[in-house]
Parts: C-alpha cells; sequence; structure tokens
C-alpha cells in the first residue's frame, strides 16, 4: 500500500473477541482480566499476544504503534510520553551491550543537546559532535570514538542541513555502532531512514504526525535486531503514552499525508517569496538549488518535497528587533512548536535552543536575527502578507 493508504488503514480494526469497530476505541483500563491463570501467564510470558497491564501495553496505543511502524516501514514502534522520552528510549536501546559512546551531529535540537551534555554525560556516556555532512569528519570521529551509536537529525533544527543517511549507516555499521535518526522533521512522507540503514527512526508524535496542537507524544521506530531491547527496556522504564493520546493521534495520521503534502507546497512559495524581500537577509531551506546539502537532497528526498519547515535571518536583526517583528504578526502563532496545521514561528535564541550558551550557539550557526517558520496549510497569499506586514 502507498503511504497515504496506510495512513489511513494501518493499525484500525484489529480484531477484538466480538464485532469490530470501524476506528480504535480509546482503551483506559490500566489491566487486564484472563479466562485463566493460565492465559495471563502466557501473555505475560509474550508467549500468547494479548494485555495484562497498561505500562507493557495498551489496545489503543498498540494500534498506534502498528500505524507508525507501518508509516516508516519499521519492524515495530514503540509510543511514549514525549519525543525527547522517545529519543531517550532509542540511546538506551542502542547503547545496550554496546560502548557507552556517542558520536552526535554538531547541528540538533537544543533538548536533545541537552540530554547528550547534561544528561548522559555525567552518567559516564561518552559524546563527540561532528559535522556529519562531512563524511571524512565523521569516519575520523567513529574511529577515534568508537561509539556505541550514532546520533542525527534527517533535517536538522533549525538551519535545516541534510546528511547522507545510507552513507552515514555504513560508517556505523562498518563500525558496530547503531544509527538514530531523529525523522520529525522529514517525516516518513519524505525519508524512511529504516530503508536507508538506520536502526532506530525517532518522532515527536506532536509535531506533524499528530499535527494538530493538540497532543505531546512521541514514537521510536526499530528494526528487527533492536526491537526486542526496545521493548523490554520499555516494560521496565514505563514511558508509555496515554491511550487518550494515542487516540488522538491516530486520528491526526489520517489526514498526514495531505496535510504534508499541502504545508510542503505552502514552504516552497514561502521560501521563494523570503529569498526576494529587501528584510530578509538570508533563507535556509532545503529546496533551494545552492543548499550545501543539494546533491543528497535530491538523491534521499521523495520528488518535491522538501519539509514545511523554512529559516531566515531578518536584516541587522537583534533580539529586541526579532521580539517587535513577532509581536507584529496577526495570523501566524508566535510558539514553542512546530508541525501544527496553522503556521507557527519560534524564536531559537529564546526557545528551542535557550539552555545552549551564546557561544555554542554562535558554533552551530544559530544567531540572534534567525526565525523558523512552520508553515501550515493556510492559503498561501495570506502567510505572505502576514509576513509582508510584520517585517
Amino acid at each position: 500500500m502507498q503511504i497515504h493508504t496506510k495512513a489511513v488503514h494501518s493499525g484500525d480494526r484489529r480484531k477484538p473477541p466480538s464485532q469490530v469497530p470501524v476506528t480504535t476505541p480509546i482503551h483506559t483500563a490500566s489491566s487486564y482480566y484472563c479466562e485463566s491463570m493460565q492465559q495471563l501467564d502466557r501473555i505475560f510470558g509474550r508467549e500468547e499476544q494479548g494485555y495484562c497491564y497498561a505500562r507493557y501495553d495498551n489496545p489503543t496505543t498498540s494500534a498506534l504503534e502498528e500505524l507508525v511502524a507501518s508509516l516508516e516501514n519499521g519492524a515495530g514502534a514503540l509510543a511514549t510520553a514525549s519525543g525527547m522520552s522517545a529519543l531517550q528510549m532509542a540511546v538506551a536501546a542502542a547503547l545496550t551491550d554496546r560502548p557507552r559512546s556517542i558520536v552526535a551531529a554538531a547541528a540538533l535540537y537544543g533538548a536533545t543537546v541537552s540530554m547528550l551534555m547534561n544528561v548522559l554525560e555525567p552518567s559516564g556516556v561518552a559524546v563527540r559532535f561532528v559535522d556529519v555532512c562531512d563524511l571524512d569528519a565523521l569516519r575520523t570521529a567513529v574511529a577515534e570514538s568508537r561509539p556505541g551509536c550514532i546520533l542525527i537529525e534527517t533535517i536538522s533544527n533549525p538551519l535545516l542541513r541534510v546528511g547522507q543517511i545510507d552513507a552515514i549507516a555504513a560508517i556505523a555499521r562498518e563500525a558496530g555502532a547503531a544509527l538514530i535518526v531523529d525523522n520529525t522533521f522529514a517525516t516518513p512522507l519524505i525519508v524512511r531512514p529504516l530503508e536507508l540503514g538506520a536502526d532506530f527512526s525517532v518522532h515527536s508524535l506532536t509535531k506533524f504526525l499528530a499535527g494538530h496542537g493538540d497532543v505531546l507524544g512521541g514514537a521510536v521506530v526499530a528494526n528487527a535486531e533492536h526491537l526486542d531491547t526496545l521493548r523490554r527496556l520499555s516494560r521496565t522504564l514505563g514511558p508509555v503514552l496515554g491511550p487518550f493520546e494515542s487516540y488522538l493521534t491516530m486520528r491526526g495520521i489520517k489526514t498526514f499525508p495531505l496535510r504534508m503534502e499541502r504545508q510542503c507546497a505552502n514552504a516552497c512559495r514561502l521560501a521563494a517569496w523570503l529569498g526576494s524581500h529587501p528584510k530578509v537577509e538570508r533563507v535556509y531551506f532545503p529546496a533551494d538549488p545552492a543548499h550545501p546539502d543539494s546533491a543528497a537532497i535530491r538523491r534521499l528526498f521523495a520528488p518535491n518535497l522538501y519539509g514545511a519547515i523554512v529559516s531566515f535571518e531578518v536584516k541587522d536583526a537583534g533580539r529586541e528587533d526579532i521580539f517587535r517583528f513577532m509581536n507584529r504578526l496577526g495570523m501566524i502563532v508566535p510558539a514553542t512548536s512546530l508541525g501544527d496545521v496553522h503556521s507557527m514561528m519560534l524564536y531559537p535564541v529564546m526557545s528551542s535552543h535557550r539552555d545552549i550558551s551564546p557561544k555554542h550557539r554562535e558554533r552551530m550557526g544559530i544567531r540572534e536575527s534567525l526565525v523558523r517558520l512552520s508553515v501550515g496549510i493556510e492559503a498561501p497569499e495570506d502567510i505572505v502578507a502576514d509576513l509582508d506586514r510584520a517585517l
């Protein structure tokens, strides 16, 4: 089936003992009754498929996991309470029986950098940052660090760099390391990292997949080699997503491909318009022929889909200038998220990369003049008009 069809049908109409509801219901029970202790024993031992305790499994969440795994063509998935908890679970699963060492992309979401530096490093995990778009530099870092895993983003946040996932996967495989790819910005409509050799594909479900600003959640999709480890860790640590959030996410995913196609098309128009605006210093967008990773983008991305995030620098703007600009927005929502049906703007220095030191941000290329626009499904003319007024 094509991804559009999977988004509508996968996970639904799983067969309970009687009639099958056409959409997945919300199962709120924390524990489950069996006809016999023998059956309960088999379910606890994972010898028989079924449910015993909601920290282990839940019918609504299981349906969502089946759906997300289907979109990514993975062996299975784990739905979690947030995107960051999903990323932490992926790292924990990757480093099981591997060296406690990570080579990470130099360009990452601020909370991911904080997790690596402020949580994992103090607990004894060695972390090294490298430009993963420079394969020679990556090979050197991997040879010197001998990592248990490599961590990258499909499209980096917020400067939208794109590494060669298949080539990075080959480097990881040769070193015996697992490759974790945060695929939130690209979504499985544009790139499916497991098909390119990654071991884990991670999502903030909050963003494009759920897509309506009413869910906080995450998901890890794993290959067959790592799925059992991921599920076993989840049964112990319990980072589970609740059934209400699972239901809302499934409902959102049914329209995800349609929304994402519209958002990508809108983003292309917005990026072209911003590139000609006299108040805009620079635009970052994967469709730009001058993008430093254009060859990888053309090779790895689905045709004519470049994502729905456009970052740009306002000419000669400092922090207060950006505040005034964003305060003048009328329709575009200044908010600390992305991927909703409505357009949203974020100031990375203040929010997504707030906890990164100014010197580290400067090395990452994140300046005070930079804003990140998550393009929605509105009429593109209205988005342009709002930006034009505010600029």
